[in-house]
């Protein structure tokens, strides 16, 4: 990928995020205007491939364009992100006369895909969802209640994750086209931050498709292996709303004078943006870092090897998640305190900005669910690891 692309990015979250902060805090209807613009100007869904008439561009440079997202609304970069997860299972576990059309629709009409997993009771434990599935002669049939999902009412295709019915109680992923008999949005939630975002929560009542939108394999190994994309991602959000943070520091400290000179003149306030500088840094490298490792897997992978479905979750990617959550929500503190009491009202963007970096440590696995993924498959000994 050349600047140019990050650049075009960098022009859009201007003309199109930056100056709508109000807009964007306000529960914008979805899809907002400003999702479709994206795809339009050529930059939305850039991950896939070539091969579907997408741009193919790598995970790893894709950590620049949702920073420059993030930059503009930390939450549109935070819509643009589940996709990632349903386009990155199709690849690599359906058949591609399944998997073809969803990513050519994609890659032509733009547009979303959903993921149907966080559940009331079950919560992060993906292994304890209670929806279900059952084979009925040529369709399989899916019924239960979910209760978090991005995108839903809007998204082409949702991917259920559901535990059959049968005596085997194995958990798999249905691709369930939007407009399947069945399908309720039961509410949006009204988020506390990210708001440019639309999350809900949805109902499955028998929804019929065909067996071969059953994928393959365990369907939670699936969805681990695009959770690993979406919270590299997710943790990108922070490199990118934290060098908002720093930003508009500097843009108050040439107006602000403190004791009779202006604050960037101020040691305290030099020391407080040379520590958000270094968090930004180092965030922006372990997303980067993440991001490269699960591009060589994906690679490998669709060349036929294994290992990155055995492993499910990349130590790297969940390192990322929980780190830049920390950062970032440490940027956030910085960066209001700055601005006294102005840092906690709704008038000013600081605000906004506290209330979405908080999302970063909380979605798609807190940071106690991240600790414990860390622990059990990467700190206990390899033959007690689950």
């Amino acid at each position: 990928m050349t600047t140019t692309l990050v650049d075009r990015v960098r022009a859009f979250a201007q003309a199109e995020l930056t100056s709508k902060e109000a807009y964007f805090d306000s529960l914008p209807e979805a899809p907002t205007v400003e999702s479709v613009r994206l795809h339009e100007a050529g930059l939305a869904n850039w991950w896939i491939p070539a091969a579907y008439g997408g741009p193919g561009v790598s995970l790893e440079d894709g950590v620049d364009v949702v920073s420059e997202l993030a930059y503009g609304d930390g939450g549109f970069a935070l819509g643009s992100i589940p996709t990632i997860i349903g386009t990155t299972v199709l690849q690599l576990c359906g058949d591609e006369s399944l998997a073809r059309p969803y990513l050519e629709g994609l890659a032509r009409d733009g547009g979303f895909h959903a993921i149907l997993a966080a559940e009331q009771d079950a919560g992060s434990e993906l292994v304890r969802t209670s929806a279900t599935y059952v084979q009925a002669g040529e369709e399989v049939v899916v019924s239960g209640d979910k209760y978090f999902s991005t995108n839903a009412a809007t998204a082409a295709v949702l991917f259920a994750l559901a535990r059959s019915g049968g005596e085997d109680g194995g958990i798999s992923v249905v691709v369930l086209p939007r407009d399947t008999p069945g399908i309720e949005i039961v509410k949006r939630w009204d988020m506390v931050g990210v708001r440019g975002s639309a999350t809900y929560q949805v109902r499955l009542r028998d929804c019929a498709v065909p067996a071969r939108h059953r994928l393959r394999g365990n369907g939670v190994r699936n969805l681990e292996i695009g959770l690993n994309a979406s919270r590299i991602l997710i943790a990108a959000t922070a490199v990118g709303m934290a060098r908002k943070v720093r930003d508009l520091a500097m843009e108050y400290a040439a107006v602000k004078h403190v004791k009779g000179a202006p604050l960037a003149d101020n040691a305290v306030f030099a020391a407080k943006l040379g520590q958000i500088e270094m968090l930004v840094d180092v965030m922006r490298n372990q997303c980067r870092a993440a991001a490269a490792e699960f591009d060589r897997a994906m690679a490998a992978a669709r060349s036929g090897d294994t290992t990155l479905y055995r492993v499910g979750t990349l130590r790297s990617a969940l390192a990322a998640k929980m780190y830049c959550g920390q950062a970032g929500w440490q940027v956030a503190t910085i960066g209001s305190e700055m601005f006294g009491g102005l840092g906690y009202t709704h008038d000013h963007p600081i605000g906004k900005l506290v209330r979405d970096l908080r999302h970063v440590g909380l979605v798609e696995g807190g940071d106690d669910v991240i600790r414990d993924l860390l622990y059990a498959r990467y700190v206990v000994p390899t033959g007690r690891r689950r």
